[in-house]
């Protein structure tokens, strides 16, 4: 009898230590898998982002840069042509930087093409990204080569030359009979340096009949110097045969044949805005102009508004 109640004793003790391990396997199971599903969660994003992390550093130089440039156009480059210099983009710029865009005006030396090219280069270096690059009168030449940069994504003309490849300013006026005997060309003088001026006397009527005397002076009494050798500089590049370009005829202009101008327009396939003003739209009309601009800003690059 002692026998038998030890055996039973000792059967119960070994089944209840049984049971409990077998309830602790069971809540050890349910910890588990309740406790793994949102680290099973975390893996999984973490994973997600080490994956998007390889493929970004795998990804070609290129497409990382066509990433960059998939950004707005909002910086816009300034030049000026002979008989000014740069503060002659004022109003225009004042205009721009109000609709927040960055804008640089070049201060070209317009002593050949070639100096003109490095100037406006130097300041398309230090542009973030896209840009507009816009060239008024003499300027069309610099930037029909200098538009070819990855960076710029159209051409505006502002009563400028639009050259094609191996042409010079002397080899456009052959372009339109008229262009030999323009009023306002009266006014321009040599001097004893290679260069030609515009005489203050005549500056106005030639070069801006319908801006306000009082700015026309300040713009005569700053005038660079122009080299008569640069207008036998020929163009190497013609940017305008693969960027979209606008191009602004002022058609009662004293200096370059409007006729000119359209023709120009026309052969570079421009969207054109034609401004009854004189040469120097971009003072008598800087809202026009800036609205052109804009056009441009808009309508041309990897986000252009269709």
């Amino acid at each position: 009898m002692p026998e038998r109640k030890l055996t039973l004793q000792c059967d119960f003790r070994c089944r209840f230590a049984e049971w409990n391990r077998y309830r602790e396997r069971a809540v050890q199971k349910y910890r588990l898998r309740e406790h793994s599903r949102p680290t099973s969660i975390m893996r999984m994003i973490a994973t997600a982002l080490v994956t998007a992390g390889v493929a970004m550093a795998s990804m070609p130089a290129v497409a990382q840069t066509a990433a960059v440039n998939a950004a707005p156009v909002r910086n816009i480059v300034l030049v000026h042509g002979a008989f000014v210099d740069a503060s002659s983009w004022s109003r225009v710029i004042e205009i721009l930087q109000d609709k927040g865009y960055t804008v640089t005006a070049v201060q070209n030396p317009l002593t050949s093409l070639h100096d003109d090219e490095v100037a406006v280069r130097r300041v398309l270096e230090r542009q973030s990204g896209p840009t507009v690059l816009v060239g008024y009168s003499w300027a069309g030449m610099p930037i029909t080569e200098v538009g070819a940069d990855a960076k710029i994504t159209a051409l505006v003309y502002v009563a400028a030359l639009a050259p094609d490849v191996g042409e010079s300013v002397h080899d456009l006026q052959k372009h339109t009979v008229a262009q030999a005997t323009m009023p306002g060309l009266k006014a321009v003088t040599e001097d004893r340096y290679g260069n030609y001026l515009m005489d203050p006397a005549g500056y106005r009527q030639a070069l801006a009949h319908d801006t306000p005397e009082k700015v026309v002076r300040v713009m005569a009494a700053s005038q660079l110097p122009m080299s008569i050798d640069a207008f036998d500089d020929k163009v190497a590049v013609a940017a305008w045969h693969s960027k979209p370009s606008w191009y602004a005829v002022s058609t009662r202009d004293q200096i370059v044949d409007p006729a000119l101008q359209e023709w120009m327009a026309q052969r570079i396939n421009a969207r054109v805005v034609r401004i009854p003003s004189g040469h120097a739209s971009i003072l008598s009309h800087p809202d026009t102009v800036a609205a052109m601009i804009e056009d441009a800003a808009q309508h041309s690059g990897p986000t252009a508004a269709k």
